[in-house]
């Protein structure tokens, strides 16, 4: 996954509190970093990615983004 991905995913998903989520929101699954923190510090996308989603429950489905990104999942 790139940070662009990243950065539409969370776009798609949360909305206009994505980026509020990736800046303020302290995820345990990456060492109680922010997302923002965790991929300043050289994280990969897609493990800043999962934590976000598993912090805010966000189902399997969801986790790819809409049907009409023509996103599946594992991509």
């Amino acid at each position: 996954m790139r940070y662009s991905e990243l950065r539409e995913l969370v776009q798609d998903v949360f909305g206009p509190l994505g980026t509020t989520l990736v800046r303020d929101q302290v995820l345990g699954g990456l060492e109680d970093r922010t997302a923002e923190q965790a991929l300043a510090d050289g994280e990969e996308p897609r493990r800043v990615w999962r934590a976000l989603c598993d912090a805010m429950d966000v189902p399997e489905a969801r986790r790819w983004g809409s049907v009409e990104r023509g996103r599946r999942p594992g991509q």
